[in-house]
């Protein structure tokens, strides 16, 4: 047990890329493969609320606003006090954020730009899947744009409008009969097909919220990097 604490404190030492900060939040990139918050058991404590936290000690409050899946990379902003933390949490509430996220897709989409909307809801018998159920869903809407089409594959820039667990990764990969794209994240080991890929090719790349203190609008962006 020491030896594992020791091992945590060491992970959880270390920095992440700072995008934009402020007096009361700040954007970090998350890489992919790290939890956005702790999970259950001490092997899932290492995570990128703990980071941020040992980054920023005189921080207070929960911190946390919103989360990244596991796999996924990219922008993630924090809170640094109480106020902070709600009034972001607030404007994630309220859609007043925007995101947008980078990802390659499995073949090639026929439409250049569209809507996907379904209702999803959590599959109870195979967490942490979600499905799409027309009774006891939740409205679930994205927006895409065709960036390119490399060979085999699509790039595509989404614009959640709603932010439903695993939205994206269900909005690609549900057939088309059914409303989505018929197109899987490459890498998906939930909804795809893990080895078509080193990672699933998922990125947050662009976040913009209001300063919770001056109210001044923060708009960041980082580089795809697959």
């Amino acid at each position: 047990m020491p030896r594992m604490r020791r091992w945590l404190e060491s992970r959880v030492s270390e920095a992440l890329p700072i995008i934009a900060q402020g007096d009361s939040f700040v954007v970090i990139e998350k890489p992919s493969g790290l939890l956005s918050v702790p999970g259950k058991g001490p092997n899932k404590q290492d995570c990128v609320a703990a980071r941020v936290r040992a980054m920023f000690p005189s921080a207070t409050g929960p911190l946390i606003v919103h989360r990244l899946d596991m796999e996924t990379s990219g922008l993630l902003v924090f809170g640094l006090s109480p106020d902070a933390q709600r009034e972001l949490s607030r404007q994630f509430e309220q859609r007043t954020t925007t995101k947008a996220y980078i990802s390659l897709l499995t073949g090639l989409l026929a439409n250049d730009e569209g809507e996907v909307s379904l209702p999803i809801r959590a599959d109870i018998d195979n967490r942490p899947h979600q499905i799409v159920d027309h009774v006891h869903g939740r409205p679930s809407l994205t927006k895409y744009r065709v960036l390119a089409r490399e060979i085999d594959r699509t790039r595509v820039r989404f614009e959640p409008v709603t932010g439903r667990a695993h939205q994206l990764r269900v909005h690609a990969a549900v057939p088309i009969s059914l409303g989505g794209l018929g197109a899987p994240i490459l890498g998906d080991p939930l909804y795809g097909d893990a080895a078509s890929a080193e990672r699933l090719m998922l990125h947050a790349a662009e976040l913009s919220f209001n300063d919770p203190i001056s109210g001044r609008r923060v708009e960041c962006r980082s580089p795809t990097p697959f």
